[in-house]
């Protein structure tokens, strides 16, 4: 190996590495140099300093990437490794970094990190001959090192407020002619007009002289908290409403576990994580500020074809991810989308079964039976310009009537009018059809155990639960090496056994899944029971607490 290398000066050690030890390093090495990336490691300038000799780089970059395949992921465990542990020890070898340096090289590692990330997952997936037309995708959200509470929410409300306020002002002022009625007013119009209201003639205003020096503080106040206003929205951006104050770039999110309540329902400064798994590695991630699943399909997959160059065949996911976007998308691409819908639970069990099946002749099926054509109704229109209108005739007798009117004003009458959407519906019947089929129940149950299983090591094994770094980028950087130190440790496992792991297989002649039918009595009932309770009794039962299944 020209790169990383290992020089043992010393003939004797007073604590001797295990041979089995020293055979899974010296194959973490070599893995290290087929990949190549040592050619992006010769970018990284990292300057000696003052007095001391320069660290090699590719040493200290195996030792960094081990130390995170060991779950230590901070400065001072990687410090206190590169002294104490004898497997670091020997990839280090006579350097001992101070964290100070292992922070700044890994600093310096913030724009080779991503070419680094692909060539060490393609030397792996060459290595054991992996295939990534089948992946899976899965999200989680981890805690930002941020402060409790020091959340600020985009001020849009009190922004629209403060104009209306600065409008009326502007209008005793006779100074609105050319300011928008509807709509927030900017610093920079607020400013322009409190520059024209020193040229205002005091007798043109009621009160005089001190009335309008009053309207001038008013109008003055007003532009120093458009500008607050102004700055905090600029922060949260366009696409997210709510930011920290110690660490700009981390969202307020509902996390799974509340160590204030219990009940997941407190806010936490937090980042979007996702990965797509194959066979157990992780073969790429993406970090977002997105509170929601839903909105990293789409850029997740994109991400993956900019890395290999093809999107995968197959993807699966949870219900998460299931929205018309991301069918659409999928379908566009040629990828096939085993990709549940939020109402797949309910519609399984049949607890809650879906109201209407649209069929292939354009019409639509309802859950008593009834067929429904397609109707143009005076005065009303969709809610999107793909959507239309089917109505369903002679509902009296029907005994689903109460469930399938249980959002409605008018829970009787002898008609339902249902508005669907036939190409989102379409894609969507066609997800759940490719579930129900042998090869869909091979996909969730592989997607429950590599891509809800690396997320399980990643918190529970490597006790990786919270991120050390502030703004985006750093953070995007510690979830790269924390991805890239998961793939080393299941490469060396996967080395040390000389096959991947296997996964389970559909039996031969095992029949298509089929949903529960719905029993309308039972429905009938839990809806009066439901009618019964309470809005906090209801949101209760909604709620799990931990340790109490």
């Amino acid at each position: 190996m020209t790169h990383f290398t290992i020089s043992e000066p010393l003939l004797l050690y007073t604590f001797p590495l295990e041979a089995k030890e020293q055979e899974k390093l010296d194959a973490f090495l070599l893995l290290l140099e087929k990949s190549g990336a040592w050619k992006y490691l010769n970018e990284v300038r990292l300057d000696s300093e003052l007095g001391r000799p320069q660290i090699n780089k590719f040493r200290l970059f195996s030792a960094i990437v081990y130390c995170f395949a060991l779950g230590k992921s901070s400065l001072r465990e990687i410090e206190a490794a590169c002294y104490y542990d004898l497997r670091v020890v020997y990839l280090i070898g006579e350097d001992r970094p101070s964290s100070s340096t292992i922070s700044r090289f890994i600093s310096l590692l913030e724009n080779c990190i991503t070419p680094i990330f692909i060539s060490i997952v393609q030397a792996i997936v060459e290595e054991f001959a992996i295939s990534l037309d089948t992946v899976f995708l899965d999200g989680s959200k981890f805690e930002a090192n941020s402060n409790k509470y020091k959340f600020v929410w985009k001020p849009t409300t009190f922004h629209l407020r403060l104009s209306e306020k600065a409008l009326n002002l502007l209008r005793l002022m006779h100074l609105s002619d050319d300011v928008p009625k509807d709509g927030i007013i900017s610093s920079k119009l607020l400013t322009e007009k409190l520059t024209e209201s020193q040229k205002i003639d005091p007798e043109l205003i009621e009160g005089g002289e001190t009335a309008l020096k009053k309207m001038r503080s008013q109008l003055y106040e007003y532009l120093i908290k458009s500008v607050e206003y102004e700055e905090k929205e600029a922060i949260c951006g366009p696409d997210r409403n709510s930011y920290y104050k110690t660490d700009h770039d981390a969202t307020a999110m509902c996390l799974k576990e509340d160590y204030y309540s219990g009940l997941g329902s407190q806010m936490h400064a937090a980042y979007n994580t996702q990965i797509v798994v194959c066979r157990g590695i992780i073969v790429f991630y993406y970090l977002s500020q997105d509170r929601s699943d839903t909105r990293t399909l789409i850029p997740t997959l994109e991400g993956f074809k900019s890395m290999y160059g093809c999107y995968p065949k197959r993807i699966c996911a949870d219900a998460g991810y299931g929205s018309f976007a991301n069918y659409k998308y999928c379908n566009t691409k040629g990828i096939e989308a085993f990709i549940k819908y939020p109402s797949w639970n309910g519609e399984r069990t049949g607890r809650y079964p879906a109201v209407y099946e649209y069929l292939e002749d354009g019409t639509v099926s309802c859950l008593g039976g009834r067929t429904g054509n397609r109707v143009e109704i005076p005065n009303r229109h969709p809610k999107t310009q793909q959507s239309a209108f089917y109505k369903v005739e002679n509902c009296t007798n029907c005994q689903f009537m109460a469930y399938c009117r249980r959002f409605m004003k008018e829970k009787e009458g002898n008609e339902r009018i249902f508005e669907v959407m036939p190409e989102y519906v379409t894609l969507k019947q066609g997800a759940r059809d490719r579930l129900l089929r042998p090869e869909g129940i091979e996909m969730r149950v592989n997607r429950s155990c590599q891509v809800e299983g690396t997320f399980g090591v990643l918190k529970q094994n490597m006790a990786y639960t919270r991120f050390r770094r502030r703004k985006l980028a750093k953070v995007r950087l510690e979830f790269a090496l924390t991805c890239l130190g998961l793939n080393i440790r299941k490469f060396l496992k996967f080395k040390k056994s000389g096959k991947l792991p296997t996964y389970w297989k559909v039996p031969e002649g095992l029949e298509a899944e089929t949903f529960k039918k719905p029993s309308a009595k039972r429905i009938a009932n839990r809806l009066k029971k439901r009618k019964n309770l309470q809005p906090n009794e209801i949101a209760k039962r909604g709620y799990r607490r931990k340790g109490m299944r």
